[in-house]
């Protein structure tokens, strides 16, 4: 080949890989921060009827039949959390039939779900509408721009984005295509295609959902059949609210102790309630997060779990630290606050500034008494109280307590020390600090050089003192304060909760004595 012919061929080459480049690049950016929440090959993470939902050739296949129709619609639900502020990408097949993807959505039960739905349909009729599922039905239809209200017939067009038709032929009959809805705040954008199909805000007081569910549809009706893929999730910041993430841990303790599920419920709620600048959502897992998402538009976020050796923080040390470099908040309560020294110490005394270490802090069961407080937004509206708890003290802290501002402390009894000497009770050290009449911690709040705010909170090991308004609320202010969360002059306000909402969630049976 002589180089008149070279030159032309390699300039060509060298231009297509440029290009390629350009567009994988392109790609790349477009898909920075997006995480699969769909392995491939298995329904783990995901729940729906079997017999209806399955994966096959590397997508979720949901299926109707002659011989095994529906009844209703029926939903396949993704486990890992609700959603709040997100983008979601996927590739969709159909043929016959209509699917949608619901989100923000609510479980009615038997796989019935209720919300928004991104549609998805066989003919030309209902792909990129937003239905709101057993609710006020169509909220734009595709290329409809709308704001709506609360109820049915509530829908205002405010513009447009294309002729249906048009908008249409966009999409591949019984062929592959990219899903991408938007949600941010009230607001929700569906595209096919890399195409507008609907645009709503919704300005209902009562039917719009901060947050809520994921789920797919199989429709009943003629057989059908509809296909997912390359399904992936990106949270984006909740701008004007800030988010609370609760994870609680395991059952454990029994009845009314270590109630980690009914105690995050009960102080979600309560914020929730009473601080419309926060929202709180609890992942009831029972261990770390498996939404790979969990922590990606959290603002604060509250470890409530058994720690030492099986806290579920231990294994994801160098993940979580980069959650806090992002100026997180976070908030250990009761057991939560204990790790090994080694790693996990050294990373709690970075997070929250302190932590129980074994052979230095004990854990009895006493009555401490609370009655001079600190001027710090945590304390405020807090009247001095009394409580029997099982509060660990010695805490291990940071060097001259840098950083650390002590909230709750006393100076426990020599009775808290009966126990003999052990990694959680009685030793060398504590046994002089207690003599020398040094006052313990109990409870404090920390901010780091980074910006960050840590909450650590020795109490929560019955159940029931979550009813007592004062403790109650020092963990509120706490978890309103790592939230960056002006708390109000008189503390985040809350209801003394009903014996009837004391004993809700709870992972054991009241016992009949």
């Amino acid at each position: 080949m002589n180089s008149r012919h070279f030159l032309p061929l390699a300039f060509a080459f060298a231009t297509a890989v440029f290009f390629q480049s350009l567009t994988h690049g392109a790609h790349h950016l477009e898909d920075e921060g997006f995480k699969p929440i769909f392995d491939g090959k298995s329904l783990n993470g995901w729940d729906g009827m079997k017999d209806h939902w399955m994966v096959r050739d590397g997508a979720i296949t949901g299926q109707t039949t002659v011989e095994h129709p529906l009844k209703g619609n029926t939903f396949l639900i993704w486990k890992g959390g609700d959603l709040d502020n997100f983008e979601l990408k996927l590739q969709y097949r159909i043929v016959g039939g209509n699917s949608g993807i619901q989100y923000r959505s609510e479980h009615l039960g038997h796989y019935v779900i209720k919300g928004y739905q991104a549609d998805i349909d066989s003919s030309d009729t209902w792909s990129g509408t937003n239905y709101h599922e057993k609710g006020r039905a169509v909220l734009a239809k595709r290329g409809q721009k709308t704001i709506v209200g609360d109820g049915r017939n509530n829908v205002q067009v405010i513009g447009t984005f294309g002729d249906p038709a048009q908008l249409q032929s966009k999409i591949h009959k019984e062929d592959w295509n990219d899903y991408h809805i938007i949600a941010r705040g009230n607001r929700f954008i569906q595209k096919i295609n890399g195409v507008t199909m609907s645009d709503v805000t919704d300005n209902g007081a009562k039917d719009y959902r901060v947050s809520g569910l994921l789920a797919l549809q199989l429709h009943a009706g003629p057989p059908m059949k509809v296909e997912f893929k390359n399904i992936r999730l990106k949270r984006t910041p909740m701008t004007d609210i800030k988010k609370v993430v609760f994870v609680a841990g395991r059952r454990s303790h029994g009845y009314d102790a270590h109630e980690h599920n009914a105690g995050c419920l009960l102080l979600a709620d309560a914020l929730n309630k009473n601080l419309p600048q926060i929202h709180a959502l609890v992942y009831k897992d029972g261990g770390w997060p498996q939404d790979p998402t969990a922590f990606d538009n959290a603002d604060a976020v509250v470890f409530y779990c058994d720690g030492g050796d099986g806290h579920y923080a231990n294994g994801h040390l160098e993940e979580f630290s980069k959650v806090i470099k992002r100026g997180v908040g976070l908030a250990c309560l009761h057991y939560a606050v204990e790790v090994p020294r080694e790693p996990s110490g050294n990373h709690f005394l970075a997070w929250i500034g302190g932590y129980f270490e074994s052979h230095w802090s004990v854990n009895p069961h006493w009555t401490a008494n609370f009655t001079d407080f600190p001027d710090h937004p945590i304390t405020r509206g807090v009247k001095p109280f009394s409580i029997k708890d099982e509060w660990y003290y010695h805490m291990r802290f940071r060097d001259d307590l840098q950083g650390v501002t002590p909230i709750l402390s006393d100076l426990p009894g020599p009775d808290t020390l009966k126990r003999r000497d052990g990694a959680h009770s009685g030793n060398p050290h504590v046994r002089a600090a207690v003599a020398r009449g040094e006052i313990q911690h109990c409870a404090w709040a920390y901010e780091g050089p980074d910006g960050h705010r840590g909450f650590g909170f020795t109490g929560g090991h019955f159940h029931r003192n979550w009813s007592d308004d004062d403790f109650r609320k020092i963990v509120l202010n706490a978890i309103a304060w790592i939230a960056k969360v002006e708390v109000p002059a008189d503390g985040v306000p809350s209801a003394t909760p009903t014996q009837e909402q004391m004993e809700a969630n709870q992972d054991y049976p009241k016992p009949s004595n």
